[in-house]
């Protein structure tokens, strides 16, 4: 019996030997390197010639700043009045030039009054104020859907306060752009 194991042993010892043994590590040999060029640092691009300022630049944001100021400019009414003074026309025609220059320009206008009278009072004569301006600009080739109209009656005074000094500064409209903003150009 001993004999037996024993030349089992024998016999499983070199299978179980080759089965545990390692096998061997085949190592691709390295690429011999070639030739090839350094890879070129990216490109920077050229550095574009400083502007010459002659001063068009600083021209033209003063004249588009003048533009804005003129179409936001604020247009003072009488006493209980919608009508339009001389001085609210020309500010209005200087209106209808800059719109009719910039056809993208949408604005609202804001119809306000002073503190005398009642809230219904001056909301309906804050609208008449707002839509008679519309209208002046829309007797001159405005087109009507570029502006709108709003009513803030007594609510949102430019200046506190009681006294002929105050009241005519609330007594306005504002205006407002809506759209078209960025595109303002001067008229010519």
């Amino acid at each position: 019996m001993i004999r037996s194991r024993l030349l089992l042993v024998a016999a499983v010892l070199p299978l179980a030997l080759t089965a545990c043994k390692k096998k061997p590590v085949v190592v691709a040999p390295e690429p011999t390197p070639t030739q090839q060029p350094a890879p070129t640092p990216p490109r920077q691009p050229e550095a574009a010639p400083a502007p010459v300022n002659n001063g068009d630049d600083e021209r033209r944001r003063a004249a588009v700043a003048e533009a804005v100021r003129m179409l936001t400019e604020k247009i003072l009414f009488e006493y209980n009045s919608d009508e339009l003074r001389d001085d609210a026309k020309s500010n209005l025609d200087a209106k209808v030039r800059l719109m009719t220059a910039n056809p993208s320009v949408r604005i609202m206008i804001e119809g306000h009054c002073d503190e005398r009278g009642n809230d219904e009072y001056n909301i309906v004569l804050g609208r008449r104020r707002a839509e008679v301006a519309k209208r002046y600009l829309t007797d001159r080739g405005i087109d009507a859907s570029r502006i709108e109209t709003v009513s803030f009656g007594r609510e949102r005074p430019a200046v506190q306060g009681s006294g002929e000094e105050a009241w005519a500064q609330n007594r306005r409209d504002e205006v407002k752009i809506t759209a078209g903003a960025d595109q303002i150009r001067p008229a010519s």
